[in-house]
């Protein structure tokens, strides 16, 4: 496939806000070290939106793991504003799969949370202020107390994201966070991000499976290899923001879905092939 061009919509590159250098990981076994990640180098800038994608199991979701600081690279690092990262921290919000919202609290609770930690302490009004406006953004004013148990899974995904919002983080890392989803809910959701990441500047790191999600969303997409995880090819989506669903009506968005997961397929075939591999030992 020839390289496609970025539109005059898309943003220069700037300076790098994220950057991994010679990352390698490596998770003990009983039969002696399994390398995870191996050697990758990776420059993120200011309010770049960057996918990584690649199969099951490559080690996607431990490279988030690194810069959220909940796991530290064996050899390598990785560097935030140019200083290491040095463990979990209040400009880095997390959104997971599962939610990752409390069951306990109602959705006003939720969403102040973080705002009355130590890191993001706020007074009672600048509080309520911040959950209101968040609320309102996400359509859960409605259900401000309510408890999770009570919204469908596409409101409990907008409250995990609101929740990650409220203290303003400057880089929001996402994992698989709208996978659970239906299909109608999860484009919903796709729509609603790209809306509020036009208000507020935040770089973003999502790990996909969805190809056309990765493309829809992001202005690079990172495609790794089976496990170790190391970089195959980084593509620059060719598309500028805001973006709509005529999008994917795009013949570039057709040529570089068929291309990207021609490279995907390639990758969880050389992961079959490992997994014969190590049956047959």
């Amino acid at each position: 496939m020839n390289a496609i061009p970025r539109t005059d919509m898309q943003e220069a590159p700037q300076p790098a806000r994220i950057r991994f250098e010679n990352v390698s990981v490596d998770f003990p076994t009983a039969q002696g070290p399994m390398r995870v990640i191996d050697d990758i180098s990776l420059d993120i800038g200011h309010r770049e939106f960057v996918s990584i994608i690649g199969p099951s199991g490559c080690g996607k979701t431990t490279l988030m793991n690194i810069l959220g600081g909940f796991v530290a690279p064996t050899r390598g690092r990785v560097l935030l504003d140019g200083r290491p990262v040095p463990g979990p921290g209040p400009d880095r919000g997390v959104i997971f799969q599962e939610y990752g919202v409390f069951p306990w609290l109602t959705v006003r609770q939720n969403i102040e949370f973080g705002l009355r930690l130590k890191a993001n302490r706020a007074d009672a009004a600048a509080r309520a202020e911040v959950t209101d406006r968040y609320m309102r953004l996400m359509g859960l004013a409605d259900f401000a107390d309510h408890f999770p148990k009570h919204l469908s899974g596409g409101m409990r995904q907008r409250l995990a994201i609101a929740r990650a919002y409220a203290v303003k983080p400057e880089f929001l890392l996402m994992d698989e966070p709208f996978g659970a989803l239906d299909a109608q809910t999860r484009s919903a959701m796709q729509d609603l991000l790209l809306e509020v990441l036009q208000t507020e500047n935040k770089t973003v790191l999502l790990i996909t499976h969805s190809v056309e999600e990765a493309i829809y969303l992001s202005s690079r997409i990172v495609v790794v290899t089976a496990r170790p995880a190391r970089i195959r090819t980084i593509i620059d989506v060719p598309f500028g923001y805001p973006r709509a669903e005529q999008v994917h009506d795009d013949p570039r968005f057709t040529e570089l879905r068929s291309h990207i997961r021609e490279l995907v397929m390639q990758e969880y075939a050389a992961q079959a092939r490992q997994q014969t591999v190590r049956l047959s030992d």
